[in-house]
């Protein structure tokens, strides 16, 4: 089934283009919190892709965009979570190990509420080195053999 990726800032946009790309695997991208769970509360979409690189971390607390309101409605849904693999590629060394760290922290919410993760990348990668990088991050086996 083909996938499509949504990346917008405004709400009646994002919707017109779920409605047009219905039938396909609908992907959702955007860096605004808010939109992100109004997108989870009325919309049907597939996959959450949270923006992880333009945050800003709190003194004592990571930023990564998901939280465990997000992530009891991404449940009630039957919504995934993903992680842009493209984001990782094309980062900087310090803005990477940022990026890698949010990524944790989302990967033990999605454990926490049994949420499914997956690996969105523009270019074809090799799923067996997708996998070796879930482990790596922390996904347990169960979600790691649903990559």
């Amino acid at each position: 089934m083909k996938q499509i990726i949504i990346r917008e800032n405004n709400f009646q946009k994002a919707r017109k283009k779920i409605k047009e790309n219905s039938g396909k695997i609908i992907v959702f991208a955007s860096s605004d919190d808010e939109l992100n769970r109004k997108m989870l509360e009325k919309e049907k979409i597939d996959i959450l892709l949270p923006d992880l690189s333009k945050r800003k971390d709190k003194m004592k607390q990571r930023d990564s965009g998901f939280n465990h309101v997000l992530a009891r409605l991404a449940k009630n849904k039957n919504i995934s979570l993903g992680i842009d693999f493209d984001e990782i590629t094309n980062s900087k060394p310090k803005e990477k190990s940022e990026i890698l760290a949010r990524i944790r922290q989302n990967i033990k919410l999605c454990n926490k509420n049994k949420i499914n993760m997956k690996f969105i990348s523009s270019k074809k990668e090799d799923r067996y080195n997708l996998k070796s990088l879930g482990l790596l991050l922390g996904m347990p086996t169960n979600m790691v053999k649903n990559l």
